[in-house]
């Protein structure tokens, strides 16, 4: 009676189209729905009521994405810079520290480094329910940490996550323990999964993260403070080094720069530009502002000054990174960072660099050489600013501060390139000879201890044996670059700022001296008398190495006139270039005249510091002998 009865009531529920529910499974739940979410539209805010934060949270571009910062400051400054009884640390162990180094976070402001991710709150979980978060990509490289009960602690795989967490919503913290190094074998991406278990079911959600870009500096950011190195000594050339820094200081002011000279003041290394490449990163932070970190990028060189970047610059906001290779055993001269520059943010042929690109220089000559491959490597992986290699075969030195830079400008494209004119040069030459100047002295320079002046005159200038030819060659070689940056970068000769230069033979194919008595790299102590012996003998080696390695005789230049190119922009409006020196005609400096004439037509306002025995007769210039730390608040993903 009951069965029938029964059959009859669900033929009559079939009837009106009801669907039944299987014995036992009336009540049952749908899995709880998983939701994880990031700051994808980087406002520095995780959207966990709207759909801001949705769209894009499983991909990543340049301008949409979250972002996590590589947390290699020292935010509480426990890193040791020296061992026991200021015994000097390993190289290993100062590059060892930094606030991603430990399983802690250290404080506020190391808190306020990590990238928030929040789950959004899950209601009406069954009780028993429990969570468990898995980084399912990049787990080596990143760190991530959980917000309980006020107190960050790290995520283990032993990690649950109670009802009560899940039910209010979950903050985990984000860092990456290292900058991309070579994209191949790590992108910057991190995935986190949660995943949330319960007696309806088990369901789980993921987002993606990326590092922060490093990135170089442009000239379109103002420069902030100047680093320059104050050598030790009583001798009259570390005397004449310091009374540079002071006049630098003075420089600085002038052009309202308000922080104070950074100084470098324990290696006695004077080529700032060379041994660091200032960079940064930067992320919208949990507050909604900006938040930056400043890296300093070491040289890959066997070179002691960057030991410095460690034990003084490291700290709160302020990381290093160097190379890890075999290149920190070398000295190869195009692993200097003044053969590192930066053009400003442009868009053309379909591609756009809103950070800017950068360049460096190679050796076209046939001997193959390149800069570190590792640093070239880590470059290209941020994504963002491509490195572009040119020819500097043809300098001594090699690098391209020696020929180009880039200055802020007030047109459409923002920014024009500044570049030598050997041409220029020589015709200011010519001109002072035809007007029956050639018996002028071809420099200005006074002696200085036991150095002498020059005393060529303009005529021996121009008919000496190589200063026309290899003035010729230096402007076919930078003809030649100027057209790759202008077929990269869409610049045409209305954005060219030339300005006039003069190059000289450092080595020689065929055996000639080179005329400086300075070499870049300093020997011995870095005194004139030290480096002398040590520069002439290193020449000598190079030149051999040169011709042994490249098909044929081998001429390499450095700057005969002060290069005004390789100067600093210190404001917008406002460029300090080397002291020129040249020919004094009616009481004025040709060179200095013309090279001033040329940025004032450029919009530039421009002043002079002494450089000649300091820099110049080192084969560089005041731009190689100092560096600049510059506003890196922008975002690089919408400049």
């Amino acid at each position: 009676m009951r069965t029938r009865n029964a059959a009859q009531a669900v033929l009559a529920l079939a009837a009106t189209g009801a669907v039944l529910t299987p014995p036992g499974t009336a009540f049952a739940q749908e899995p709880p729905r998983v939701d994880l979410r990031a700051d994808v539209n980087r406002d520095g805010r995780v959207d966990v009521t709207g759909a801001t934060d949705t769209a894009g949270e499983n991909t990543w571009t340049v301008g949409r994405g979250a972002v996590f910062l590589p947390n290699i400051d020292d935010d509480s400054k426990r890193c040791p810079t020296a061992g026991p009884g200021g015994r000097p640390l390993s190289d290993s162990k100062l590059v060892a520290c930094n606030d991603a180094s430990d399983k802690k976070v250290n404080g506020r402001a190391d808190a306020a480094d990590l990238a928030r991710v929040r789950s959004v709150p899950l209601r009406h979980l069954p009780s028993g329910a429990r969570g468990s978060v898995t980084v399912t990509t990049g787990a080596a490289q990143s760190r991530v940490f959980l917000l309980r009960n006020g107190a960050w602690e790290l995520l283990t795989s032993q990690t649950r996550l109670t009802r009560a967490e899940l039910r209010a919503g979950v903050e985990f913290g984000v860092e990456g323990r290292d900058v991309i190094r070579d994209s191949a074998k790590w992108d910057g991406r991190v995935v986190i999964r949660l995943k949330v278990t319960s007696s309806s079911g088990t369901t789980s959600d993921s987002v993606t993260l990326r590092a922060a870009p490093l990135l170089t500096h442009h000239a379109l950011q103002n420069t902030q403070q100047l680093l320059v190195t104050k050598v030790s000594g009583n001798d009259p050339w570390a005397k004449r080094q310091r009374a540079f820094v002071k006049q630098l200081d003075k420089e600085s002011k002038a052009a309202g720069i308000t922080k104070p000279l950074l100084t470098f003041d324990k290696y006695d290394d004077i080529w700032a530009q060379d041994f660091v490449e200032p960079a940064y990163l930067n992320m919208t932070g949990p507050d909604g502002k900006q938040r930056t970190m400043r890296v300093m990028l070491r040289s890959a060189q066997d070179r002691e000054a960057g030991r410095e970047l460690y034990e003084k610059l490291r700290g709160p906001n302020i990381g290093v990174v160097q190379a890890k290779g075999r290149d920190m055993q070398g000295w190869e001269t195009l692993n200097s960072y003044g053969n590192l520059e930066t053009v400003p943010p442009h868009v053309h042929n379909g591609r756009s660099f809103p950070a800017g690109r950068i360049i460096m220089g190679e050796r076209k000559d046939g001997s193959g050489v390149r800069p570190s491959k590792e640093i070239r490597t880590l470059l290209k992986s941020q994504g963002l600013q491509d490195p572009l290699l040119l020819d500097t075969s043809w300098l001594h030195v090699g690098h391209v501060d020696e020929f180009v830079q880039f200055l802020p400008a007030d047109t459409p494209r923002g920014w024009r390139i500044g570049i030598a004119d050997p041409e220029a040069g020589l015709q200011l030459l010519r001109d002072a000879q035809r007007d029956g100047h050639g018996a002028k002295k071809m420099f200005s320079v006074p002696g200085f201890d036991e150095l002498l002046p020059p005393e060529e005159t303009i005529d021996e200038a121009l008919g000496s044996r190589h200063l026309v030819t290899d003035n010729e060659m230096a402007a076919r070689k930078i003809a030649a670059n100027l057209e790759i940056l202008k077929r990269e970068t869409g610049v045409t000769d209305e954005d060219i700022v030339r300005v006039p230069a003069l190059y000289t033979r450092g080595i020689v194919g065929d055996g000639a001296e080179p005329r400086v008595p300075l070499l870049r790299r300093l020997g011995g102590d870095g005194t004139p008398e030290a480096a002398r012996k040590y520069g002439q003998q290193q020449l000598r080696e190079d030149a051999d190495g040169a011709r042994a390695a490249a098909p044929a005789p081998t001429i390499s230049t450095s700057a005969y006139v002060p290069g005004a190119v390789n100067g600093i922009q210190l404001a917008r409006d406002r460029y300090l270039a080397p002291r020129q020196w040249g020919p004094l005609i009616g009481g004025k400096d040709i060179f200095t005249e013309a090279v001033t004439a040329a940025y004032n037509r450029a919009g530039i306002q421009v002043t002079y510091v002494d450089d000649w025995y300091t820099y110049h007769l080192g084969m560089g210039e005041i731009h190689c002998g100092t560096n600049t730390l510059r506003d890196a608040s922008g975002r690089w993903w919408n400049p």
